[in-house]
Formats: structure tokens, C-alpha cells, sequence
């Protein structure tokens, strides 16, 4: 799919929250962030947050540093370990008493899914998530999804496991066209959507092997099959079913 993007409200709350993970200080909060969610071509050194709710000018540095995106009632849904960060110069203050901008010098890792700033948006609403959902963003964006979809799933404690009730899930061949759009759609198929079960074939085969304590493994039903076969790398697909086979997974192609 390569339509518009779904409707993303733009966030008002602070969405990005930096804290030292030794102390538990908070370093900043704020609504927006720039240079993060970048390819990794084109990093710079800073990293810039925007409208700021929150900046301690007490500690400028921190050595081990986590990117904590929260939702509006500040519960954490998603992080990432950052390492050594340096404050620079804040910016002004608004009359609402946000500051514009609160550059921080970054010595670790970013985010190399741009995608998935727009996508943290959604999740960050507190809106339930709907089957399909995935399929609405453009293909482009499959892979941002599923990282993000990976990510929170772990952050919220779940396991790499089966947690959904249904014996069957349902995969249609003719809403996937990548190899991250298939993690995407066997993971809301299992768990629900936004649910997790693999990312790749090794994440896959851990899912599985894992999901034996909740009983026999789920059957899946992989309608139009061979579109996906087409769409995909047969290598891939062959792969797939490989893993299934050898967890006695009960697949059914039609």
C-alpha cells in the first residue's frame, strides 16, 4: 500500500522524556525531537528537543543516558539506551513556558528508522490499536512499524511468546509485500494488533519454541499464498515455512 498517512495528531504532551538510568533524573521532557529518528548517513552531533516541558540546567551530562518515549499519561511505552549526553545552550522560553529548543550532544546510538517518529505519535495517543492498522501506512513504513511494534512490546514487559486466545491465525498473502509487513501481520494475527512475534527468522523460531508453555502452537491460515510468493523472496517464504515445519506448526495455504 503507498496511500496518505494515517491521521497523527500531533503530540502536546511530552512525548520524549531523557533520564539518567543510574539516578532516575529526569535530564528533559518535551514534545518533539529532531536529529534522533535519522538515517544513519545523515547523523549530526546534536540532537535537539523541542518545545520542553521540563529541562534540568542542574546536570548537563549524564553518562549513561535512556530516551524514554511515554504516552499522555507519562507511562513508558518505548526505549532506547542512549549512553553519554551533554547539554548545550537552551533555548528561550515561550509564553506558555515551553523552551523552543534544548540541544543535547549525543555520543550514542539513534534511532535509524525515521518512520518511526510519526508512528510513536500514534502509539503515544492511548488510542487501542485496530486490526489492519499496520496496512494503512505505506510500505515504506513497514519496517518503522515493526520496529516500533518490537520495541514497545519488550519495553511493556511481554515476553517473545504467544499471548493471544485464537488457535487459528490468519495471514492474506494479498496485504503483504515485505518482509517486515509479514512480521507485522503474523504478529497482530497471534497477538493482536500491535502485538509481536518475531522480527526475523531467529526471532520467529524463539517465539515459537517459547509458545509451547501456552499450549500447542497456534495453526495459521496463509490465504493467497502465492502472492506472497511473488511479492516476497521465495527464499523468504521458503524459509518461513521451513521454521513452521520444524516447530510442527499447522499450516494451511490456500
Amino acid at each position: 500500500m503507498t496511500g496518505e498517512f494515517p491521521m497523527v495528531i500531533e503530540a502536546d504532551f511530552p512525548l520524549y522524556v531523557v533520564v539518567d538510568e543510574e539516578s532516575g533524573d529526569v535530564l528533559v521532557a518535551a514534545e518533539e525531537v529532531e536529529g534522533f529518528f535519522v538515517d544513519p548517513r545523515e547523523e549530526t552531533p546534536e540532537v535537539v528537543f523541542l518545545r520542553a516541558h521540563e529541562v534540568n540546567r542542574g546536570r548537563r551530562r549524564s553518562e549513561d543516558a535512556v530516551l524514554q518515549i511515554v504516552n499522555r499519561r507519562r507511562e513508558k511505552i518505548g526505549e532506547y539506551f542512549i549512553g553519554r549526553v551533554v547539554l548545550s545552550d537552551v533555548g528561550t522560553e515561550s509564553p506558555d513556558g515551553k523552551i523552543s529548543s534544548v540541544p543535547y550532544r549525543f555520543f550514542g546510538n539513534r534511532c535509524e528508522y525515521p518512520e518511526a517518529a510519526k508512528i510513536w505519535r500514534r502509539w503515544a495517543l492511548g488510542v487501542a490499536m485496530e486490526k489492519g492498522e499496520w496496512f494503512q501506512w505505506p510500505t515504506s513504513h513497514h519496517s518503522a512499524w515493526l520496529h516500533v511494534v518490537q520495541n514497545a512490546w519488550f519495553t511493556s514487559n511481554h515476553r517473545a511468546a504467544r499471548y493471544g486466545v485464537d488457535d487459528v491465525a490468519r495471514l492474506d498473502g494479498a496485504q503483504i509485500s515485505t518482509k517486515s509487513g509479514f512480521f507485522c501481520a503474523l504478529g497482530e494475527a497471534v497477538n493482536g494488533p500491535g502485538g509481536y512475534f518475531g522480527s526475523n527468522l531467529d526471532a520467529l523460531a524463539d517465539c515459537i519454541s517459547s509458545s509451547f508453555r501456552e499450549g500447542p502452537p497456534v495453526k495459521i491460515v496463509w490465504r493467497n499464498f502465492r502472492v506472497s510468493q511473488e511479492s516476497l523472496d521465495r527464499a523468504f517464504v521458503n524459509s518461513i515455512m521451513e521454521v513452521m515445519c520444524e516447530f510442527n506448526v499447522d499450516v494451511a495455504i490456500c
